[in-house]
Protein backbone atom coordinates (compact mmCIF):
# COMPACT_ATOMS: atom_id res chain seq x y z
CA UNK A 1 0.00 0.00 0.00
CA UNK A 2 1.04 3.55 -0.71
CA UNK A 3 -0.54 6.65 0.75
CA UNK A 4 -0.22 9.84 -1.23
CA UNK A 5 -0.87 13.24 0.29
CA UNK A 6 -1.05 16.36 -1.84
CA UNK A 7 -0.48 19.87 -0.57
CA UNK A 8 0.31 23.33 -1.86
CA UNK A 9 -2.94 24.26 -3.52
CA UNK A 10 -4.64 27.58 -2.96
CA UNK A 11 -5.92 30.77 -4.50
CA UNK A 12 -3.64 32.68 -6.84
CA UNK A 13 -4.08 35.45 -9.38
CA UNK A 14 -3.65 34.78 -13.06
CA UNK A 15 0.02 34.93 -13.97
CA UNK A 16 1.07 33.69 -10.56
CA UNK A 17 2.76 30.49 -9.48
CA UNK A 18 2.15 27.58 -7.16
CA UNK A 19 4.13 24.51 -6.24
CA UNK A 20 2.18 21.38 -5.44
CA UNK A 21 3.68 18.55 -3.43
CA UNK A 22 2.78 14.89 -3.31
CA UNK A 23 4.27 13.07 -0.34
CA UNK A 24 4.37 9.28 -0.54
CA UNK A 25 4.37 6.89 2.40
CA UNK A 26 7.25 4.91 0.95
CA UNK A 27 10.17 5.39 -1.38
CA UNK A 28 9.02 6.89 -4.67
CA UNK A 29 11.93 5.11 -6.32
CA UNK A 30 9.83 1.96 -5.94
CA UNK A 31 6.86 3.60 -7.67
CA UNK A 32 7.25 3.27 -11.42
CA UNK A 33 5.25 6.30 -12.47
CA UNK A 34 4.05 9.30 -10.51
CA UNK A 35 1.49 11.44 -12.25
CA UNK A 36 -0.38 14.66 -11.63
CA UNK A 37 -3.96 14.83 -12.84
CA UNK A 38 -6.54 17.57 -12.54
CA UNK A 39 -10.29 17.76 -12.67
CA UNK A 40 -12.19 20.96 -13.26
CA UNK A 41 -15.89 21.26 -12.39
CA UNK A 42 -18.01 19.48 -14.97
CA UNK A 43 -14.99 18.10 -16.80
CA UNK A 44 -13.22 14.76 -16.94
CA UNK A 45 -10.03 14.17 -15.03
CA UNK A 46 -7.04 14.83 -17.26
CA UNK A 47 -3.34 14.11 -17.10
CA UNK A 48 -1.12 17.10 -16.39
CA UNK A 49 2.38 15.67 -16.05
CA UNK A 50 4.14 12.42 -15.27
CA UNK A 51 7.55 11.32 -14.08
CA UNK A 52 9.03 7.85 -14.01
CA UNK A 53 11.32 6.40 -11.37
CA UNK A 54 14.10 6.86 -13.91
CA UNK A 55 13.40 10.56 -14.16
CA UNK A 56 11.71 10.68 -17.54
CA UNK A 57 8.97 13.28 -17.76
CA UNK A 58 5.92 13.87 -19.90
CA UNK A 59 3.52 16.79 -20.08
CA UNK A 60 0.10 17.51 -21.43
CA UNK A 61 0.11 20.24 -24.06
CA UNK A 62 -1.79 22.53 -21.69
CA UNK A 63 1.16 22.67 -19.31
CA UNK A 64 4.17 22.53 -21.59
CA UNK A 65 6.48 25.44 -20.96
CA UNK A 66 4.61 26.44 -17.80
CA UNK A 67 4.60 23.37 -15.55
CA UNK A 68 7.54 21.33 -14.31
CA UNK A 69 7.31 17.97 -12.59
CA UNK A 70 10.18 16.84 -10.41
CA UNK A 71 10.92 14.38 -7.65
CA UNK A 72 12.99 14.27 -4.49
CA UNK A 73 13.71 10.67 -3.61
CA UNK A 74 15.17 11.61 -0.25
CA UNK A 75 11.87 13.21 0.74
CA UNK A 76 9.65 10.68 -1.07
CA UNK A 77 7.96 13.64 -2.69
CA UNK A 78 6.96 14.63 -6.19
CA UNK A 79 6.41 18.27 -7.07
CA UNK A 80 4.51 20.17 -9.69
CA UNK A 81 5.78 23.70 -10.21
CA UNK A 82 3.14 25.72 -12.00
CA UNK A 83 4.02 29.10 -13.45
CA UNK A 84 2.04 31.61 -15.51
CA UNK A 85 -1.17 30.18 -14.13
CA UNK A 86 -4.35 30.82 -16.05
CA UNK A 87 -7.98 30.82 -14.99
CA UNK A 88 -8.37 27.63 -17.02
CA UNK A 89 -5.93 25.88 -14.66
CA UNK A 90 -8.51 26.03 -11.88
CA UNK A 91 -9.18 22.46 -10.78
CA UNK A 92 -8.61 19.88 -8.12
CA UNK A 93 -5.15 18.43 -8.64
CA UNK A 94 -4.54 14.79 -7.83
CA UNK A 95 -1.40 12.75 -7.45
CA UNK A 96 -1.28 9.16 -8.68
CA UNK A 97 1.31 6.46 -8.21
CA UNK A 98 1.50 3.25 -10.21
CA UNK A 99 3.58 0.22 -9.29
CA UNK A 100 3.74 -1.96 -12.37
CA UNK A 101 4.99 -5.19 -10.75
CA UNK A 102 2.22 -5.35 -8.16
CA UNK A 103 -0.50 -3.64 -10.14
CA UNK A 104 -0.79 -1.05 -7.42
CA UNK A 105 -2.62 2.13 -8.43
CA UNK A 106 -2.81 4.78 -5.75
CA UNK A 107 -4.41 8.21 -5.62
CA UNK A 108 -4.20 11.10 -3.23
CA UNK A 109 -7.18 13.04 -1.96
CA UNK A 110 -6.53 16.07 -4.15
CA UNK A 111 -5.69 19.71 -3.57
CA UNK A 112 -7.72 22.63 -4.89
CA UNK A 113 -6.08 25.19 -7.15
CA UNK A 114 -8.09 28.30 -7.93
CA UNK A 115 -6.79 30.93 -10.32
CA UNK A 116 -8.60 34.26 -10.30
CA UNK A 117 -8.62 36.78 -13.14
Amino acid sequence: QVQLVESGGGLVQAGGSLRLSCAASRSIFSINVMTWYRQAPGKQRELVAAITSGGNTNYADSGKGRFTISSDNAKNTVYLQMNSLQVEDTAVYYCRGVVVTSGGDYWGQGTQVTVSS
